[in-house]
Parts: C-alpha cells; structure tokens; sequence
C-alpha cells in the first residue's frame, strides 16, 4: 500500500535537511526499522562527531574506518536542524571515537549548551559511548546538562567479546552508575538488543544490573543482521516473549520499559519523558 503523501513529503523534507545542515542520524546510518514512522513525524535522533566508528561491533552497521577530525560549527548546524523541524526535544548520539583524547565527551557538551542557550525549554538526551571509562569525559558531558543519559549495555556479558569487540560489560554500567552519583537527579537509560543467542536468565540478570546502579529506562529490541558479514540472527523473538520480558524489568522498578521486534534505544524518546518520567 502507498504511503501517505504527507509523510512522504516530511520524509524527503527531512532528509534534504540533514544534506543541507552536513547532519547525520543514527537512523539512517544503523538501518533502523523505524525510520520511516520518524522522520514521517519530522523527528531523527542526531549523530554528531561524523558517521565513521573506530570498534567493530558485528551487530552495528556504521562505517569502521579513521573519523574525520571535529567540526567546529557542528553545534551550531545542529542547532539550525533543531530549529527548523521545532522540535522540543532532541536526541543526540555518535559514534564510538576512540581517536579522541575525551572521546568525544566536549563535542556533546558543546552541543547541549548550544541549544540550550538558543532555544528556550528544549530538552535534550544523549546517548553516549563509553569514552573509555574516563570518568573526566562523562563529567564534561553531565556538567552540560542534558535531561537524559543513555548509554547502551546491548547485550550479555557472555556475548560481549563476540558482538561489542572493544567495549566492556563492566565498564558501560560504571558509566551509568557514575553518572547517578555525579547527578543523582539525571534520568539514566539503556538498551538490550536480543538474537545474538542469549538465554533468558542471562537478560534477566542484565535487568538486575542495570537496576544496581539506578538506570531508570529500558528499551529492548530484537537484532536483524545488517548483511551477511555480520553477526548472524541466532533467534527471532515473538511479541508475547517481549511482553514478558517487560513485566520482568517493569516488576525490578525500571520507570518505563519499552520492549518489542522493532524498539530501538532511542524508541518514543520524547513520548517517554514527557508522560512517563
């Protein structure tokens, strides 16, 4: 069945934006399956510090390659986009920089400040890498003051030398347990993606991590192999076993869950503060 003309008409409004601002997003860039629902709705979760990533994790479809130095004026394109969609609220990734002395950290800092001193009431949340567990490069986003952390933990433990080559289990819930202490006030998130060939005490017992160290949001979603070189798809998961998996995380005391085939960590973000936080 066609699509709407309207939302097509946003779709392509949207995209001829980011050509014009030299923005990426994360959507475009991972292959999200819910891109068309939004940038129909004229929203995108931006990807600043370029498109290229310096790990290699097997289930991600970002370019591996060597990054492009930092962009001065990207706070400010950015700014430009924020602008001229209206938004309210605004989600701002990267990718994983480890060629960066704070990997990154004061690009998002300059950002966050950037549309908070232009736009008045605008909320903001970041969804950060791990900045190699430089507790220093964490302050400087915090100090910024975002209204949302996240930091995704994406799989199991047991997985991780498989799926996140170069991160690390224990150091992705430090981050999330320092930036509570740092800001006890910050609303915290995670994300698990599941297929990988993870068995259910093992994503309950990441459920009960995150909860140790105060993440207040969980999204989960099920993983598709971006191509035949990546991590292959061990199990496709129903609707009912998401369901159940969200009981589970919504009985440990997360604030909201949100968990189905197509959830993405930034799924509904703005949905979720304004009516759920």
């Amino acid at each position: 069945m066609a699509k709407p003309l309207l939302v097509l008409s946003k779709t392509h409004q949207l995209k001829a934006l980011l050509r014009r601002t030299s923005l990426h997003t994360v959507c475009e860039e991972s292959r999200c399956p819910n891109i068309s629902q939004c940038f129909g709705s004229g929203t995108a979760t931006f990807m600043i510090l370029g498109n290229q990533c310096t790990r290699a994790c097997s289930f991600c479809n970002l370019k591996r390659g060597n990054p492009e130095p930092l962009d001065p004026e990207e706070p400010y394109r950015l700014l430009e986009a924020v602008k001229t969609l209206n938004l309210r609220y605004v989600v701002i990734t990267s990718p994983t920089r480890d060629d960066l002395e704070d990997g990154g950290a004061g690009q998002f800092a300059k950002c966050i400040r950037v549309l908070k001193e232009n736009i008045q009431n605008i909320k903001v949340e970041v969804l950060v890498p791990d900045f190699g567990g430089s507790h220093q490069a964490l302050k400087t986003v915090l100090l910024a003051e975002p209204d949302v952390l996240a930091h995704n933990v994406e799989t199991v433990p047991r997985l991780y030398q498989r799926v996140r080559k170069g991160a690390d289990y224990q150091r992705s819930l430090e981050l999330l347990k320092r930036a509570k202490e740092l800001n006890p006030n910050i609303i915290t998130k995670s994300a698990l993606i599941l297929g990988f060939g993870e068995r259910e005490e093992e994503i309950v017992e990441v459920m009960k991590d995150l909860r140790r160290v105060g993440c207040d949001v969980l999204t989960i979603g099920q993983y598709y192999q971006p191509s035949k070189r990546h991590h292959p798809v061990v199990k496709l998961y129903t609707q009912e076993e998401f369901e159940r998996l969200k009981e589970i995380a919504l009985s440990l005391g997360f604030s909201h869950v949100f968990s189905g085939p197509n959830v993405r960590s930034s799924y509904m973000a703005e949905r979720v503060f304004y009516n759920y936080l």
